[in-house]
C-alpha cells in the first residue's frame, strides 16, 4: 500500500480477494494512511484544559525541519496563557485507538470540567436522533472508500450536520471535530449532539464536556466509565443507536419521548 490516491489520507494498492466461489482476483484497494502525528504543547489543548477560548492561541503551524516529515505541528500560545505541563501529563503510550489509558486520574479531570447546568436543559426529538447515523454514514467519505476509519460528527439539535471529521482512531475524530468547533468560535456547543461511529469511552465523554456538549451518542457499545461519567456530568448518553433503536444510559430527560419512561 505505497500508492497514493487523489483523496488525501488513503493508500491504494493491490491485493489479492478470495470470492465466493473459491477462486481468486487481483483487485486495487483502498486503505486508510495512518502517519504519527505530534502536537507541540500538548496533545489535546482543549479537552485536556490547556486552552478554554480560540484566543488563548495565536498560531498554529507546521513544523518546517525536514526531519518532522509534516508530522509535527507547532502551537504558540498567547501571551498570558499559562499552562503546567506536569498537569497534563499522561502516563504511559498514547495511541490513536487507547483513549485514556495511563490518565493519573479520572478525579483530575472532574476538577477541570464540572457537570453541566442543570438548569439548562435542552430537549432533541427523537425523529432528529434517529436520523443521525444515516446522515454520519453519507457523509464518511473516506470511509465508505476505505472501510477502516472512525468519524465524529456534531449535529445541532435540528439535526442539521454541523462539522464531520475522519481518522483511524475515534478519539481524533471526536478532537478534529471539536477542534474545528473552537477555532470556529462556536464553543461551548451547549445546543448539540456529538455522534460518534465506534464505541464510547470515558475519554469521548470527557471530550464531548469539555465543548459543552450535553448529548452524545455512539453508533456502538458505551464502557462503564463513559456511563459513570456521563452520569455524574448530567450529560445524556446514547449507545447502540442503531434506527429504529437505541439504549439510554444517563440522563433521559433531554430526549423528548412520546412515551412513558419505565421506572427503575
Amino acid at each position: 500500500m505505497n500508492a497514493k490516491s487523489e483523496v488525501p489520507g488513503i493508500a491504494a494498492g493491490t491485493v489479492v480477494r478470495h470470492k465466493a466461489d473459491g477462486s481468486c482476483e487481483c483487485i486495487t484497494d483502498e486503505v486508510t494512511v495512518e502517519e504519527p502525528l505530534e502536537i507541540r504543547i500538548g496533545k489535546d489543548l482543549l479537552s485536556e484544559g490547556i486552552v478554554r477560548r480560540r484566543a488563548d492561541v495565536q498560531e498554529i503551524a507546521h513544523c518546517t525541519l525536514p526531519a518532522s516529515l509534516g508530522n509535527v505541528v507547532n502551537v504558540t500560545l498567547s501571551r498570558g496563557v499559562q499552562w503546567n505541563a506536569a498537569s497534563a501529563r499522561r502516563f504511559g503510550t498514547i495511541s490513536t485507538s487507547c483513549g485514556l489509558c495511563g490518565k493519573a486520574s479520572i478525579d483530575f479531570i472532574r476538577q477541570q470540567f464540572p457537570p453541566l447546568d442543570k438548569t439548562a436543559l435542552v430537549r432533541l426529538a427523537i425523529a432528529r436522533l434517529l436520523q443521525m447515523p444515516d446522515q454520519l454514514r453519507r457523509a464518511q467519505g473516506n470511509f465508505a472508500r476505505t472501510g477502516g476509519i472512525h468519524a465524529a460528527a456534531i449535529f445541532d439539535l435540528h439535526g442539521a450536520l454541523v462539522v464531520l471529521r475522519e481518522d483511524i482512531g475515534r478519539h481524533n475524530a471526536v478532537d478534529k471535530a471539536i477542534g474545528r468547533a473552537f477555532l470556529d468560535a462556536r464553543l461551548p456547543l451547549q445546543n448539540h449532539v456529538l455522534l460518534v461511529s465506534g464505541r464510547c469511552s470515558l475519554e469521548i465523554v470527557q471530550k464531548a464536556l469539555a465543548a459543552g456538549i450535553p448529548i452524545v451518542a455512539s453508533v456502538s457499545a458505551p464502557s462503564t466509565l463513559a456511563v459513570n461519567f456521563a452520569r455524574e456530568s448530567r450529560q445524556t448518553l446514547v449507545s447502540f443507536l442503531r434506527p429504529p433503536t437505541f439504549n439510554v444510559y444517563a440522563h433521559i430527560e433531554r430526549l423528548a419521548l412520546d412515551v412513558e419512561v419505565p421506572k427503575s
